[in-house]
């Protein structure tokens, strides 16, 4: 379990196709604080952690990434360079500063425009119409691991959903949502909430 609040930036530093595909991600966690076997989110997607090593500040994890993972995410995010948004998981006792996460890949959504608002970005993003029902105004939903409240919402005539999102520039610097343009792909996890809710609607149906 996550809360989509990222607390660094790492890197794809190689990846090798072996059954599944395996990557190591380099990143400034201290190593003696990485378990085997613990989950970690790498832009919104949770992975096991199988090994782990490097120096504190410089270290580096390797994760197993499975055809079904590879196809329900991002095309082409698991490349060696690429850099992904990092969440350990949620401990017992810590703060729960975004919303609740599972690291479980809803959808693509697509980055239809970018613009500035004061000192922040205001994103407009493109969901599929599967997540139209999902996002509400003031609802939560977490974008490449990050937890984020959706400002408004227009469905569209093709049965997608448009919606905005207010990125400050903090978020902006810490996470890569800084970097984001039109066309680029992201993956979007609904609020568990959600999910809950309309499952219950439509047995009342």
């Amino acid at each position: 379990m996550f809360t989509g609040i990222i607390t660094a930036i790492g890197t794809i530093r190689e990846t090798t196709a072996r059954g599944d595909l395996r990557a190591v991600i380099a990143c400034p966690y201290d190593p003696a604080t990485i378990a085997i076997g613990a989950s970690i989110a790498c832009s919104g997607v949770c992975l096991t952690v199988v090994e782990r090593g490097g120096t504190a500040g410089n270290a580096w994890f390797m994760v197993d990434i499975s055809g079904e993972t590879l196809a329900r995410t991002v095309p082409d995010r698991w490349v060696a360079g690429a850099a992904v948004n990092l969440e350990p998981a949620l401990r017992l006792g810590e703060e729960l500063g975004g919303h609740i996460v599972t690291g479980h890949v809803d959808a693509v959504g697509i980055v239809a425009a970018s613009t500035p608002d004061g000192d922040s970005t205001r994103l407009t993003l493109t969901a599929p119409q599967t997540m139209a029902p999902y996002i509400a105004p003031k609802g939560s939903i977490t974008v490449d691991g990050v937890s984020l409240t959706v400002n408004a919402v227009e469905d569209q005539p093709d049965g997608s959903v448009q919606f905005g999102l207010n990125i400050i520039p903090h978020t902006a610097a810490v996470t890569t949502l800084g970097q984001l343009q039109p066309g680029n792909a992201v993956n979007l996890e609904i609020d568990v909430l959600a999910r809950y809710l309309q499952r219950m609607q439509s047995l009342r149906a």
